[in-house]
């Protein structure tokens, strides 16, 4: 129904503006969901637990989809198993200037230079006290006019905030759109800002877990430091990966468009350092797998190849929320 019926109207519009649409619809609407998908699949072999928390089933939906965590109950309801809401900062930001995201339909992919675009982590925490039952990740960054070097307050400032209202938090140094942001994946500067998070976490009476997002285009060498920093920081875990800036092998019109890309294109990589960190580090912390699912057998590979839960989002606006159900159903019949 997605695919053949609904997509094709979505498609001829904007994608900024018709996720707006989309979330309206949702949310004023919700009916629609139990009309035209499939009913999410409830099974208690879908269970995970991962870094001390259960999730009811390892489809997880990535951040940058709730950037604001005004959805996230209703994008729960089509069957993910947990939400990452953000990326959040401390202070409100436009973004960068529109137009900033790009559909690449020969590709199936998205090419986005959004600019950490949200409300700030105040109004996202209002409506995250009014979660009932959703497991929610907080994906923090920094504000486009923080320095580097000041950096580690922004983080700090956005974990305090968001404590009492998520489940666990994601570390985001890995975005291409805020400038000079990925220089705080270096060695020095990561472990610093991850040191005084967990020294912050450490403090509390129930630590919650923190995991790095990472982005796909790093080097073996700086994968194996990513590797170091886990354990020296002892962090819960990674995500692997966020947007590439690799433009290999596209074919869509939009493909020299600024920006990190999404989708297909990124299912290899994404894949290949799953592998290598689990590999590498002898498994040694949990992998969230994201980047390039855009089947139930994607997913699978993902898993095998090391991750313990995984995310979709390029695959999710190009499949729907078929999607979910169908990665659950073929873990059933697979596990």
């Amino acid at each position: 129904m997605y695919k053949s019926f609904i997509r094709p109207i979505l498609f001829k519009f904007d994608p900024e503006e018709v996720h707006y649409f989309t979330f309206s619809l949702l949310k004023n609407f919700p009916f629609l969901a139990k009309i035209f998908l499939p009913k999410p699949i409830e099974d208690k072999r879908l269970e995970r637990e991962v870094f001390g928390l259960k999730f009811k089933n390892p489809v997880g939906l990535a951040a940058g989809f709730d950037k604001d965590a005004k959805m996230f109950s209703e994008l729960s309801d089509l069957g993910f198993g947990f939400v990452e809401i953000g990326t959040l900062t401390p202070k409100p930001q436009d973004g960068n200037p529109k137009k900033r995201l790009f559909r690449l339909k020969e590709d199936s992919a998205i090419i986005n230079r959004m600019g950490f675009n949200n409300g700030g982590v105040d109004a996202a925490v209002e409506r995250l006290k009014a979660n009932r039952n959703v497991l929610i990740g907080g994906n923090i960054g920094k504000n486009k006019i923080t320095a580097n070097e000041d950096a580690v307050n922004d983080y700090i400032i956005c974990f305090e905030k968001l404590f009492p209202v998520v489940d666990y938090f994601v570390v985001n140094v890995s975005s291409p759109n805020t400038p000079n942001l990925r220089e705080l994946q270096d060695k020095e500067p990561l472990t610093k800002l991850l040191g005084n998070l967990q020294h912050l976490n450490s403090q509390k009476e129930k630590p919650k877990p923190i995991l790095l997002k990472i982005a796909p285009d790093l080097s073996d060498d700086q994968l194996l430091d990513i590797i170091d920093i886990v354990k020296e920081t002892k962090i819960a875990g990674v995500i692997a990966t966020n947007t590439t800036l690799s433009r290999d092998n596209l074919i869509s019109e939009n493909r020299q468009e600024a920006g990190g890309l999404s989708g297909k294109p990124l299912a290899k990589r994404s894949t290949e350092v799953i592998r290598f960190l689990s590999e590498k580090s002898g498994k040694a912390f949990p992998i969230i797998g994201v980047g390039g699912i855009h089947t139930a057998e994607d997913a699978i590979e993902k898993l095998e190849a090391g991750a313990s839960l995984i995310q979709l989002y390029t695959g999710f606006i190009y499949e729907g929320p078929e999607l979910i159900h169908d990665i659950n159903k073929k873990l059933l019949e697979k596990y």
